[in-house]
């Protein structure tokens, strides 16, 4: 793919030219993203798309980091914009997922039940290849996590019957539940919202961005709300009432922690199926995007902003390329992180601030395919608005 091509491309859907459907630098990203996929076991199982991860004070030092986060959101993403492509790039996007979904039972409960961990369950393993850190894989190992559970579910195209059964087990694991919340804002600390844990010891641990993605679970699968569903609504409205989204947006998304990345989950959430106590936040929503835009930023940021201006009906501006990157540099940024490991989150109030503004225990992620799907994504949501 020639890097001018690509940036006269960009420059042109981000102004929302009048122009042909480039088929062939969709085509390009797919093959890239088919390329990165695991082919054989090896470090990482076949299937997966591979991640690492940085501890955020020593950022020299990079490990791989077996999960099925990514490979999830990347086979999730792919399936809702599939529609949108040639009957070629759809076989493309076909064969990734079938390659992919074998993988997904490697973080399968261990009991059987539908529920995903961040790490794999078959060998019980927490942040895999660390080391001395390995030696705590049994005694110290995460549980079930509800993003990583919807996420995969979602991918898998689950049947309704698991939907459901998981939507019902979800209702157990809410703030006031199996235990209360010690760590949010006051406006929130009676809300019995979803936690991110299906753990029974786990501490709860509410976070923006993974309520939105339960509510999207919730809407794709039109299960019926709950209290725990109202709830969840309630959390994320009164965080934007407080705007707290923009003013300490690691305090309450410590798994995601940016604006961008908040704003991203919102939209994509809101387009799926309005929800009513949301949609009056809208107008605001697009003005923040729309300021953030204005202020320099890394080029998947910008990326992200305009997917979701887009996603709310709003033509977003002009992303900006630095010339002096080639084109996977500029994609594959190493620097951009959609995901952080902070270990803080688990931490009550004060601690908890501290610990993040420090970033002690904070591990940021990458992952090169899904930086290439978030491109991919945003130009066939620019050709929806255009067309």
């Amino acid at each position: 793919m020639k890097f001018r091509s690509m940036l006269l491309f960009l420059f042109l859907i981000c102004m929302n030219k009048s122009i042909a459907f480039d088929t062939t630098i969709v085509t390009q990203l797919l093959h890239r993203i088919d390329q990165l996929q695991v082919k054989e076991n090896g470090v990482f199982p076949k299937g997966l798309f591979p991640s690492y991860r940085t501890y955020a004070l020593n950022q020299d030092r990079q490990k791989a980091d077996i999960n099925p986060f990514f490979t999830g959101l990347i086979v999730f993403t792919l399936d809702r914009i599939k529609d949108q492509l040639t009957p070629y790039q759809q076989k493309l996007v076909e064969q990734i997922s079938s390659n992919a979904k074998p993988v997904f039972t490697k973080f399968k409960n261990r009991k059987g039940r539908d529920t995903y961990n961040f790490w794999p369950t078959d060998t019980a393993q927490i942040f895999p290849n660390s080391g001395w850190m390995n030696l705590f894989n049994k005694s110290q190992s995460l549980p079930d996590d509800m993003d990583d559970t919807v996420i995969t579910l979602m991918a898998l195209n689950a049947n309704e019957k698991t939907a459901n059964y998981i939507h019902l087990l979800m209702q157990e694991y809410i703030n006031g539940g199996k235990g209360k919340i010690n760590n949010t804002l006051p406006s929130l600390s009676h809300l019995p919202a979803y936690s991110v844990w299906f753990g029974e010891k786990m501490p709860v641990d509410f976070d923006i961005s993974v309520l939105s993605n339960l509510l999207y679970f919730v809407q794709e699968y039109k299960l019926p709300f709950t209290k725990a569903d109202s709830s969840s609504v309630q959390v994320i409205v009164n965080i934007l009432e407080e705007n707290k989204h923009l003013t300490a947006p690691t305090f309450i998304s410590p798994h995601y922690g940016s604006t961008a990345i908040i704003l991203y989950h919102l939209s994509r959430l809101m387009a799926l199926k309005p929800i009513p106590e949301l949609e009056k936040f809208k107008p605001i929503l697009i003005k923040q995007a729309q300021e953030l835009e204005q202020k320099r930023q890394p080029f998947l940021n910008q990326v992200l902003l305009s997917s979701s201006l887009i996603r709310w009906g709003v033509k977003p501006d002009f992303i900006e390329v630095q010339n002096t990157l080639n084109l996977t540099q500029l994609i594959e940024d190493e620097q951009f992180s959609f995901f952080i490991a902070n270990m803080a989150s688990m931490l009550p109030n004060q601690l908890k601030k501290s610990f993040t503004a420090s970033k002690l225990g904070t591990f940021k992620y990458y992952c090169p395919a899904y930086n290439n799907v978030l491109l991919l994504e945003n130009i066939i949501l620019h050709q929806k608005l255009v067309n």
